[in-house]
């Protein structure tokens, strides 16, 4: 009997595997493509991992940034409160000096009665090792003289005085012991993000360096620092027009202020501090007078114009009146994201002043390089 079995044509085979092969890989994309849809990759320690070295290394940098200002407030805290404690030990030491004079002339009176016929017991009492407890002995007290009595309250509120400022000197140095720990633990943290940071660059491959590289100077236009030295009087960075022009524009329609001039000589000479800085290296926990982090250039800035503010951007936040973008005018400071983080110097026409991060130096940038949260005039 004739079999009825028809015979495969020649690569017939291979053209099925294939188109299984085919089918195969896209159910896998497929199913990979609603994987990424529904949740970011995590790293193992449950976070979102970054899309790139760079975004990462980025990443750490911002993170450095807010440990650097941690860093600046209790390093701040902890000089305040050494001041302090040195205040209320000076005052302690001038107390027990006067105790003692106070005694030795109470002492001096003993011995002039002990010579005239006998020692009053009253201060026998007080002498003879616990004073504080002399005038709870009404019986006692009767038997002293007025004068006496005067004297002796003025020893014991004296006493009392010494023993208050010596138990707050005593809680001062408490607060101050943890304030330090504070610091050390910040300092730890921004010296492990930079150094982590440090690592990824180091580990890119020479084109992505490169390319990273670029990146982080395109966000300040492709210039290099101290390029914009040049410019003629009155000529707003990144522009090459002059003064008193009307106001730029942002992406998303947003203007910036109209105003090329300082609102005040303050701010002027601010601002003129600012750009004598530009160049120098940034530095966390720096404020001057050779390398600055973001807060301690505005600070120093500040400071040169006469003006004491805050050492952190997120106290800076709060130094002065809040202004709009539209109304910002060269020396108001410009701070950032929603934990205020980071702070610039506007410089006019959408420009800022700033320290921007490890390995970079004081530039002009974009003011919104980054997502703006408030604007202080100081």
């Amino acid at each position: 009997m004739a079999s009825c079995r028809r015979v495969a044509k020649p690569g017939s085979g291979r053209a099925a595997v294939k188109a299984a092969v085919s089918a195969a890989a896209v159910a896998s994309a497929a199913a990979l493509s609603a994987v990424a849809a529904g949740a970011e990759p995590h790293d193992p320690a449950g976070r979102p991992a970054a899309r790139s070295a760079g975004d990462r290394v980025a990443t750490l940098y911002a993170q450095a940034e807010r440990a650097t200002e941690r860093y600046n407030a209790a390093q701040t805290r902890t000089r305040t409160l050494r001041r302090e404690v040195d205040r209320i030990q000076d005052r302690v030491a001038r107390g027990q000096g006067r105790v003692n004079r106070m005694r030795v002339a109470l002492g001096a009176l003993a011995g002039g009665q002990y010579r005239t016929g006998g020692i009053d017991p009253g201060l026998a009492l007080l002498l003879s090792g616990d004073p504080a407890q002399y005038l709870d002995r009404a019986a006692t007290l009767e038997r002293i003289t007025s004068r006496q009595a005067a004297q002796l309250r003025v020893v014991q509120s004296a006493q009392r005085t010494l023993r208050q400022e010596r138990a707050e000197a005593a809680a001062k140095l408490v607060k101050l012991e943890h304030s330090r720990r504070t610091v050390a633990r910040h300092k730890r943290a921004v010296q492990h993000r930079l150094a982590t940071a440090r690592r990824l660059v180091n580990a890119l491959p020479p084109r992505e360096r490169q390319t990273y590289g670029q990146h982080r100077a395109s966000r300040a236009g492709g210039r290099e620092p101290g390029a914009l030295a040049g410019l003629p009087p009155g000529t707003l960075p990144g522009t090459g027009i002059g003064t008193g022009t009307g106001p730029g524009e942002l992406p998303g329609g947003r203007t910036v202020g109209r105003h090329a001039a300082p609102f005040s000589g303050r701010a002027a000479a601010a601002f003129g501090a600012a750009r004598a800085a530009l160049g120098l290296p940034y530095a966390w926990g720096h404020a001057g007078p050779t390398a600055f982090d973001c807060s301690g250039l505005t600070q120093w800035a500040y400071a040169h114009a006469g003006v004491a503010i805050p050492r952190t951007s997120q106290a800076q936040a709060h130094a002065g009146q809040p202004v709009p973008l539209s109304q910002a005018r060269p020396g108001d400071l410009v701070v950032y994201r929603s934990d205020a983080s980071h702070v610039a110097m506007y410089a006019g026409n959408g420009q800022v002043i700033h320290a921007p991060y490890p390995g970079a130096r004081v530039r002009y940038d974009p003011v919104d390089m980054l997502p703006i949260s408030s604007i202080t005039r100081v």
